[in-house]
């Protein structure tokens, strides 16, 4: 999953501005805000700042404090609800702030009937471990009703010694194949493009459902079912769950777009260890050789941690090296941040802050590179956008478009490209 928790998104769906939602955090985070406001909105609750928390950093936490604190005193006479990961792992935290008047668990958050009620007591938030499902959270409105939001699956089997998410999500809940195909059909009947399909690890979708679907079972079955849907992409993917499935769509599925954003996290074999993952360096080299084989236009990303406990000069490097041996292009950059309760934070060789940034500013650096390189690839070639706001889009790699002239979002065009601007594609429709 992307857990770049730097920025505060302010969520505003257009017909829903009366409702007041600051986001930290992920990409599901900002989707879930969404559905929130909208509950918000159906139940009146005008006079309501909600706040989506993240785990994944202090950071994130410190600012989520901080923003509270001050939009008590910008609006005294507002209710205040907090929500999200962090509220659901240290509820605590958020109990001992005077200026907060609601705190709800991450699995009532997204419950219409969470909202709009004043309940007894202040502090909502159950046992995450205990939630054996979830629902197809589908969010429009996002990117000028040019590309949706759906959420196939939540929480996580795995405990990554860094990671403190799946204490906020808990475990691993797929959503049914017929349910997620009922929302596509939905959104292909209100003319959307493209899909995209979140979740907090979603290559691990289907165990939990009868029949134990995999992914890419559950993708080609989807398809099938829905011919007119042009579109499909997927959140971050973990490199050890690739199954037979997903692999055949990547080489014969046009529709699955050539953009795969990989949950990488070192390019040590070592720290990849010590962090209780699931693959080693030359399993993610493997890999990305074999997807560029069966598609050559496809494109990655990757979440990377700079600076995890124990990390050396030399494996710092193997990570920066592992950047040019995969081409990773879409690089999602976090210095470590212990986490109180995870093992990684008890482990006593821990890096220096200070050096984290600065190993994470160089992954950063490298990123721009290799985008840089991506753009030049793809200069002076025909792609394919789904027109947006402002004339922008997507390529089929997800390489960021402008076109030289005004048009309406919501179409899928043919574009020429021409020229770069900074880390964009300038392009002409054919």
């Amino acid at each position: 999953m992307n857990k770049d928790a730097s920025p505060i998104e302010r969520t505003n769906a257009a017909a829903e501005k009366d409702v007041e939602i600051v986001t930290f955090g992920c990409r599901l985070n900002i989707n879930e805000s969404e559905l929130m406001r909208a509950h918000a909105h159906n139940a009146g609750m005008k006079d309501a700042i909600i706040f989506n928390t993240c785990a994944v950093t202090k950071e994130a936490e410190r600012q989520a404090r901080q923003a509270i604190r001050k939009a008590r005193r910008e609006n005294p006479d507002k209710q205040i609800i907090v929500t999200g990961c962090s509220a659901q792992v240290n509820p605590a935290m958020y109990e001992e702030m005077g200026e907060i008047d609601q705190i709800i668990g991450n699995d009532l958050k997204l419950k219409p009937e969470s909202w709009g009620v004043r309940h007894n007591d202040r502090v909502l938030v159950h046992d995450i471990m205990e939630v054996k499902e979830t629902a197809a959270h589908l969010v429009d409105g996002f990117e000028d009703r040019t590309r949706a939001f759906l959420q196939v699956q939540n929480g996580c089997n795995h405990r990554c010694t860094f990671c403190i998410i799946p204490y906020g999500r808990g475990n691993s809940r797929s959503v049914p194949i017929g349910v997620i195909n009922e929302q596509i059909a939905k959104l292909v009947e209100q003319g959307y493009k493209e899909v995209v399909f979140t979740g907090v690890d979603v290559a691990s979708y289907g165990p939990d459902l009868p029949g134990k679907p995999t992914l890419g079972q559950m993708i080609r079955r989807v398809l099938a079912l829905n011919p007119d849907m042009p579109r499909i992409r997927m959140s971050s993917l973990d490199p050890a769950e690739f199954d037979d499935d997903l692999w055949d769509l990547i080489a014969n599925e046009p529709r699955l777009m050539p953009h795969l954003h990989l949950s990488l996290q070192a390019g040590d074999d070592m720290i990849l260890k010590r962090m209780k993952r699931r693959h080693l360096r030359d399993d993610v080299i493997s890999l990305c050789k074999r997807a560029r084989d069966l598609r050559p236009d496809m494109a990655f990303g990757a979440d990377i941690i700079a600076g995890f406990p124990t990390e050396s000069n030399e494996m710092f490097e193997n990570t920066l090296r592992i950047i040019d041996e995969c081409d990773l292009t879409y690089l999602h950059v976090f210095p470590y941040s212990e986490r109180e309760g995870t093992p990684a934070a008890r482990i006593p060789d821990q890096v220096a802050p200070q050096l984290r940034k600065e190993r994470a500013a160089r992954l950063r650096a490298k990123g721009k590179e290799k985008m840089s390189e991506l753009l030049q690839r793809n200069l002076n070639k025909e792609l394919e956008i789904i027109v947006e706001k402002g004339s922008k889009g997507h390529a089929q790699n997800f390489a960021p478009i402008r076109l030289d002239t005004d048009m309406e979002p919501g179409g899928l065009v043919r574009v020429r490209t021409h020229a770069i601007e900074g880390e964009t594609l300038i392009a002409t429709v054919i």
